[in-house]
């Protein structure tokens, strides 16, 4: 067994999974032609996919029918460590032109209302081709292996390969923003979306923004637990981090110094000759911000004519989707404004705005990054942004000035770019006039610490620190793993259990024995528990105790009648078979008359909350209230209560969905130990799901066995996921009782 994990490990690979594969393919008269792409992802991730057995799953960016053609194309890309994912043209349309750029796209990006359409067929699609996704991976992927899963295009994948191949280790990163989960909501199928992300190990994003926006939805949509920024979904730990994004900085860094880069340089420089060069590089697309920007430079020639001749904006619009209706009349709104502004302001020697609607080559790209006096970059959402980071890297004199807008990701790394709000032509303006005006020792104080930045969040520190901290995620999980009571672990407690013949078995009610109920009355044992409670009841070798924070009335109801030791409103009442009642004497609950009146208040305040009163304590609910707004009032009443709560000897706790007052000579740890010690046990076993039974577990004596149930943190040296485990377990102990132990000298496990 241990030779086969070594060697697993030895042959484990990394599977880079993105929509589109790292090579332009194009068919020419039935030949295929392959040629490198130069995306930032295919850069940074090329030292990857390249080497040993690693492997890059996605689509070769054409539609290709026939078999034979499909054969020929795999060939190809399997020398290369590429795998093809084949769409149809009905798929591309519907999955990718449909779902991805008609409904994640402007919802992501905060244009749900003018950009957003909602089709059932395009979903169908979406589900669809993320599963042909998840097919093309099984055929590659083994347990062992790390998958790192890329962008919007395949937010199900995760999940969908999780389901298959339970135990891989599975990264996911979101190159654009996650929006607020008021925009997020609006998506018909936003849980599925979740959900299809949660099967990931470590969720990444830009910017910590994003990670907050996930979060909330995460919490607001599902049945999910979080702490901090830890998902806890199906037991499994997900961690959800931000990692900027880098570029490979030598490349453009290194780009001025060819000589046809600098031959470039001089032909432009030569034809602005006395002009302020100002640059402007985007992909066609509504998120850009392009219209709004040149609204910002119209105003400047407008309130400033003295810069009139001085100034040049030499914009580059990249063409993208422009056979969409939206797109093609972006195209037309940039060209009317451009050629508006030019109609207006030019004279016979000079034009306010050299525009081009092209691709253009990177050599060109690095000669206009070089020698423009100004980069302007004011999108009006973006994950990231490169150019920003492109323009600092090819700036090797240190000069130079970057406007930048607040609500591209880069901004919050080079904060020594002038911020500004794109939607404010007044500040996009005169942040132009003081990019122009910027004395060099500025321009050089600012681009250094930029560049600072730039060399050193490169695009391969990105994939190192995303690809270690997924290694320690798994180790994270690993280790609640091995707290976790199952194989070697259960049948040492089993034997335990089977060599003893006086013992004490501590069990809770809600939350252990049966599901959390938001109505207790819901909550009720059925058949299987009450059989398995008498079974262990029956063995004369065992003092079975209920011990629970439910009134002694309920349990009463639920209990009274079986050989079960109760104890109700966590160690007030106690009740051993065919006795009545009784509770600890010397308890008054005079306290209420205070606490009481002030719990109501946040009652009315707080819609959904109620109060459950017991013999010795208060209990503020919150489960029905709505989410966040119920945490806020309870931290507040927290905070109200303290200082009357230790003036009466009265103890707060703070547990799930809910806030208690009780006095504080009453705990479970107390109850159980009254017990304890009058018989000396040779098994003592505790399970417990809440904070309640946190005083148990740190009660018992060092050779007992504590279980929390549910797997958060605790001072249970164990833990059960859930109800139905502990149900197990216990069965366990019956159904073994007459076997022989099968694994002998496991103490040690339990130590």
């Amino acid at each position: 067994m241990h030779g086969n994990s070594c060697s697993s490990t030895f042959m484990s690979k990394t599977i880079i999974v993105s929509n589109r594969l790292p090579v332009k393919i194009a068919n020419n008269e039935g030949e295929y032609f392959l040629s490198p792409s130069e995306g930032g992802l295919a850069t940074g991730l090329g030292s990857i996919y390249k080497q040993g057995n690693n492997v890059w799953i996605g689509w070769p960016g054409i539609e290709i029918t026939g078999h034979e053609d499909r054969g020929t194309v795999t060939a190809m890309l399997e020398k290369l460590n590429l795998q093809p994912v084949f769409l149809s043209q009905e798929e591309i349309n519907e999955y990718y032109e449909g779902f991805c750029n008609e409904v994640l796209w402007p919802v992501f990006h905060y244009y749900s209302s003018t950009y957003a359409y909602y089709k059932k067929s395009n979903w169908e699609f979406y589900k669809a081709v993320n599963n042909k996704f998840k097919d093309v991976i099984l055929k590659v992927a083994k347990s062992g292996d790390t998958i790192w899963i890329h962008d919007y295009q395949l937010l199900l994948v995760p999940a969908l390969v999780r389901n298959s191949i339970p135990d891989v280790s599975i990264g996911f990163f979101l190159h654009i923003p996650f929006p607020s989960h008021e925009m997020f909501r609006l998506i018909p199928w936003r849980s599925e979306l979740l959900l299809g992300m949660l099967g990931a190990d470590l969720i990444g994003f830009h910017i910590f923004d994003d990670v907050k926006h996930f979060l909330n939805a995460a919490t607001r949509l599902l049945p999910v637990t979080v702490s901090a920024n830890v998902i806890t979904h199906e037991e499994r730990s997900i961690v959800i981090e931000s990692f900027p994004m880098g570029i490979n900085y030598r490349k453009y860094a290194s780009l001025p110094l060819q000589k046809k880069v600098q031959a470039q340089a001089e032909l432009i420089r030569s034809t602005f000759k006395d002009s302020k060069l100002i640059i402007s590089i985007d992909r066609l697309d509504y998120s850009k911000g392009i219209l709004q920007r040149l609204q910002a430079f119209e105003l400047l020639l407008q309130q400033h004519p003295e810069y009139k001749c001085k100034i040049v904006l030499y914009m580059i619009v990249v063409p993208s989707r422009d056979s969409v209706p939206q797109y093609a009349h972006l195209r037309d709104e940039i060209d009317k404004s451009v050629g508006k502004i030019n109609s207006i302001y030019r004279s016979i020697e000079w034009s306010p705005i050299s525009y081009y609607y092209r691709s253009i080559p990177i050599e060109m790209l690095s000669a206009l990054y070089s020698i423009a006096d100004v980069c302007l970059v004011t999108p009006m959402r973006d994950g990231m942004n490169l150019v920003s980071k492109e323009f600092v890297a090819s700036r090797i004199h240190d000069d130079g000035v970057l406007i930048l807008s607040e609500m591209a990701g880069a901004s919050k790394e080079l904060i020594d770019a002038l911020i500004v709000n794109p939607n404010n032509s007044e500040e996009v303006c005169n942040a132009i006039i003081e990019a122009i005006n910027m004395p060099f020792d500025e321009q050089q104080r600012r681009m250094k610490a930029m560049r600072e930045i730039v060399i050193k969040f490169n695009i391969s520190h990105w994939v190192r620190i995303f690809l270690d901290k997924l290694k320690e995620v798994k180790q994270l999980q690993r280790s609640m793993q091995t707290r976790h009571v199952s194989g070697a672990t259960e049948q040492s407690i089993i034997n335990r259990y089977q060599n003893t013949s006086k013992r004490i078995i501590f069990l809770d009610y809600d939350g252990t024995l049966v599901g959390f109920k938001s109505n207790m009355e819901q909550a009720n044992p059925d058949k299987e528990l009450y059989d398995l409670l008498k079974d262990l009841t029956d063995d004369p070798a065992n003092q079975v105790v209920l011990i629970s924070g439910r009134k002694h009335e309920s349990l009463n109801e639920l209990f009274g009648d079986s050989k079960l030791y109760l104890i109700a409103e966590h160690g007030s009442w106690f009740k051993r078979q065919n006795t009545t009642w009784h509770k600890i004497s010397g308890l008054n609950d005079n306290w209420k008359h205070d606490i009481y009146p002030l719990m109501e208040t946040y009652v009315d305040r707080t819609p959904g909350s109620f109060i459950e009163e017991k013999s010795y304590s208060l209990v503020w609910h919150y489960r029905k209230a709505q989410k966040g707004l119920g945490e806020l009032r309870a931290n507040e009443l927290m905070n109200n209560l303290k200082y009357l709560a230790g003036d009466k000897g009265l103890q707060l706790l703070s547990g799930d969905k809910v806030l208690e007052v009780k006095n504080v000579e009453i705990n479970k740890g107390k109850a159980a130990l009254t017990l304890i010690e009058k018989k000396n046990y040779d098994f003592i076993i505790a399970f417990g799901d809440d904070y309640t039974d946190e005083d148990l577990f740190k009660a018992l004596p060092d050779g007992a066995i504590s279980i929390k149930v549910g797997g958060n943190l605790s001072a249970a040296k164990f833990y059960l996921r859930n109800p139905v485990e502990v149900r197990k377990l216990l069965a366990a102990f019956i159904h073994n009782k007459n076997q022989e132990p099968r694994v002998k000298n496991q103490e040690s496990l339990l130590s």
